[in-house]
């Protein structure tokens, strides 16, 4: 058996380091991608807007949009989290109503149930704040990649917190 030396040494250790590379961009990070305080724009008016401006739900984004996406905007009852895909599917954004010196942000997503055995996920949350936060009630938005072993063919269970939210499918 003949050992590697030198230069083979470094061709076998770069392609190894480029295949972990093109297989980790392969696969989306847990964390957030997004968040800003309002909802997702309605779908149906980004698509009539110019990118990027806000609107009467608050928040924005600059994609393009099409008229099969259309998202209605629910009634800030504060009951439970709102979730909804976005982009045909691709990115999962969940808004929850409080504070608005001291909103509840998502910081990743895991997935508990992969899609075929449950297709779930769960929104881990941070500690509660300890600091004085203002009693007003405002939606705020964290947006996450939807998770590689989740499909958007069957609905989606995610949980926040000790409450269950289901995604319809896409």
């Amino acid at each position: 058996m003949t050992s590697l030396t030198g230069p083979r040494r470094l061709l076998v250790a770069g392609l190894a380091i480029a295949s972990a590379l093109v297989l980790t961009g392969c696969n989306p990070g847990s964390g957030a991608v997004e968040d800003f305080p309002g909802l997702p724009v309605a779908e149906e008016e980004a698509a009539g807007e110019a990118g990027g401006e806000e609107t009467d739900l608050g928040g924005s984004t600059e994609e393009e949009t099409d008229e099969e996406d259309v998202v209605d905007a629910p009634e800030p009852t504060g009951d439970e989290p709102y979730v909804q895909y976005l982009d045909d599917g691709g990115k999962l954004a969940i808004t929850i109503w409080g504070s608005s010196t001291c909103p509840v942000v998502p910081t990743e997503l895991k997935v508990v149930a992969e899609a075929g055995e449950g297709n779930a996920v769960e929104a881990v949350l941070p500690e509660p704040e300890t600091r004085p936060c203002t009693a007003d009630f405002v939606p705020h938005t964290t947006v996450f990649w939807t998770p590689v072993y989740t499909t958007t063919t069957e609905p989606l269970e995610v949980t926040v917190g000790d409450q269950v939210v289901t995604v319809p499918i896409k």
